[in-house]
């Protein structure tokens, strides 16, 4: 096991992984910005270093300053966390020349499954249903115009290098398809430093569900099962949900059974996602395969009753997944509300400033994973994100009564935040009956407007 772990993140994750491991003994590094001085990840660390000014780039994304960080502290590993170098190769190999371990998959794995065309192939050959498309990236224009014609419209291209929707154009007619082109090269290549576009049929109406996996270094792989991620304001996640609503457990079987075949062709360490497409007809498609732990871990956490970031520095250290298959079983519903310091009544500004009084809800099945406390203020250069609120009932109906208590109870005061909205979601017919797509959200708040 790792005598010291640093944590190469800040917010409500860096504290997660403290946590984990204050419970598994291990001292942990904390590493910040001179914007986050006074973040509660810095003073529950056993120990804390500045790496540089606010800025990501000369702070969170700084390679040098980090395992500066690790050495000075005699860290013999590092944890990435989720966002800035969780999905680094490079920063992976960097640790490991380094002589520190790597609390994720290998580099190899990462840069797999990192280059979307590449993960798609790789998927294809290991057996996992992928959507109809290109093969790999497009030689150009006219042979996106011709695989398009093949598949049929609508059709998506997206940006090989990238994700979170940036580079992606849907087109539905064959007469837009060269200016959507060279708008996803475009801004593929602003984004990513890479134009390399793929293209695939667009699924109408799909569900974007993704299944939790874990593997170890001596050829195990398991999955808890999925999440539900539909609820999404242009390609970024509001709420997630386990189990989904639309998911049958043989369903269920056939998306574990895709994500083991998937995470086992790249030789998987580590906890990492499969991401799908369900459509109408419950066929399912690959989407991608994020290389690390996830926003939404905590509602897998609450189904299973499994702790996946000890797990996951247990196997990465070189132990033997603890878990078997049979072993994994699946208790009520949770549902995870992504709270963010913006004002939704102005789409969605983000809302940096000083939080002047906080009540954080509890109770049964109740909790808050949160970084803020009353008289924190949030730094305007870092993600919005402020808190998670994941709520467990028995039921799906009874995790979203207590989803409504709890976020009438979570009072945050000085600055805007997306309480009101998640409210406003759960109020809606198609949450409460669970028959809803990718495209609700931006469909619904477009009713609102006309109205």
């Amino acid at each position: 096991m790792f005598s010291k772990i640093l944590i190469a993140n800040r917010g409500e994750i860096a504290l997660r992984i403290i946590r984990a491991c204050r419970e598994l003994d291990i001292p942990s590094v904390a590493v910040y910005s001179e914007a986050d001085a006074d973040a509660l990840h810095v003073r529950f660390a056993d120990e804390a270093v500045c790496i540089g000014p606010p800025p990501s780039n000369r702070s969170y994304l700084n390679h040098q300053r980090i395992l500066a960080a690790a050495e000075i502290t005699n860290a013999d590993a590092i944890h990435p966390g989720y966002g800035f170098l969780a999905e680094s190769a490079e920063f992976a190999e960097m640790c490991l020349d380094s002589g520190v371990q790597w609390i994720g998959p290998a580099p190899e794995s990462i840069r797999a499954m990192g280059d979307k065309s590449n993960a798609k192939a790789m998927m294809r050959d290991a057996g996992v249903p992928v959507t109809p498309g290109s093969d790999g990236p497009v030689a150009g224009f006219d042979e996106a115009r011709r695989i398009a014609d093949d598949v049929g419209y609508p059709v998506i291209l997206k940006a090989s290098a990238g994700g979170g929707g940036r580079g992606m154009r849907i087109v539905r007619r064959a007469e837009d398809i060269e200016a959507a082109y060279e708008l996803a090269r475009a801004e593929a290549e602003a984004a990513f430093s890479n134009r390399e576009l793929y293209l695939e049929k667009f699924i109408l109406q799909p569900r974007h569900v993704e299944i939790q996996v874990m593997g170890d270094r001596h050829g195990n792989v398991v999955h808890l099962g999925e999440r539900d991620c539909s609820i999404q304001r242009r390609h970024q996640k509001l709420i997630e949900e386990s189990p989904s609503p639309a998911v049958t457990p043989e369903l269920r079987r056939q998306f574990g059974e895709a994500a083991i075949q998937g995470a086992s062709a790249v030789d998987y360490v580590g906890a990492g996602t499969m991401e799908f497409l369900l459509d109408s007809r419950g066929d399912f498609y690959f989407m991608e395969m994020n290389t690390r732990i996830q926003v939404e871990h905590p509602v897998t956490e609450a189904v299973t009753g499994r702790d996946l970031v000890a797990e996951q520095i247990r196997v990465c250290a070189g132990e033997t997944l603890r878990w078997k298959q049979s072993e994994i079983e699946f208790r009520g519903h949770a549902i995870e509300f992504r709270l963010n310091a913006e004002d939704h009544t102005r789409n969605f500004m983000p809302a940096p400033g000083t939080i002047t009084d906080l009540n954080i809800p509890g109770g049964l099945g109740v909790r808050v994973d949160t970084h803020i406390y009353a008289g924190y203020r949030i730094p305007p250069h870092y993600d919005s994100l402020i808190a998670k609120l994941i709520v467990h009932g028995e039921d799906r109906r009874e995790a979203i009564a207590r989803g409504r208590r709890t976020l009438e109870e979570f009072v945050v005061e000085g600055i805007p935040t997306t309480v009101p909205f998640h409210l406003q979601i759960l109020g809606t017919d198609e949450f409460q009956s669970g028959r809803f797509s990718t495209s609700f959200l931006e469909e619904w708040m477009a009713r609102g407007r006309e109205s």
